[in-house]
């Protein structure tokens, strides 16, 4: 069995689409787990870590008074994060991790609390969003533990967004080949 990363590089060559991450909790460990995979060159564009607020807003486009007044650890701050990696440098897809890996609550937030991101291209015929997904985490256990466990979820995230849009069309040309019902 392959690993989530694998298979994301496998989809994403497949389907001639790219992808970038932006991180903050995971330091850089999503863009390590999808380089590891041969051919990962084919379909990543690269990543930004903005570990430091801040970095969120010059380099990602974060809304400022969000990160003002809610924190960098925050659903939209990851839906933001993920939208623009995507825009930065310019890929189909953007991921994003957000979260507290402790040792410390952070921003209000108890350790273990993270929200991971996808945002994707427009599809089908009402234009909607293929990305543009935020999961809220709970996470347990150590640092590495929480880390680590954030960086799975964000691959399945996208894993998900894509099997999902594949389902679809799968569908679509089934109802083409049964006479359009």
């Amino acid at each position: 069995m392959s690993s989530p990363a694998t298979e994301l590089v496998r989809l994403l060559t497949v389907r001639g689409e790219s992808l970038a991450v932006a991180e903050s909790l995971t330091g850089g460990l999503v863009a390590a787990e999808i380089t590891a995979v041969p051919g990962a060159s084919k379909v990543f564009r690269g990543s930004v870590t903005a570990y430091a607020t801040e970095l969120k807003h010059r380099l990602l486009g974060v809304d400022a008074t969000l990160l003002a007044q809610r924190g960098a650890v925050d659903p939209q701050v990851a839906a933001e994060m993920a939208a623009g990696v995507r825009k930065a440098l310019g890929a189909d897809w953007g991921l994003a991790t957000t979260g507290v890996a402790g040792p410390e609550p952070q921003d209000g937030r108890p350790v273990g609390t993270v929200f991971v991101a996808v945002d994707g291209p427009l599809t089908g015929p009402s234009g909607s969003a293929g990305g543009g997904k935020v999961e809220a985490l709970r996470l347990n256990g150590e640092r590495a533990e929480i880390r680590m466990e954030s960086v799975r979820s964000v691959l399945a995230l996208l894993l998900r967004e894509l099997a999902g849009e594949q389902t679809g069309n799968e569908r679509a040309q089934d109802t083409e080949r049964n006479g359009g019902f």
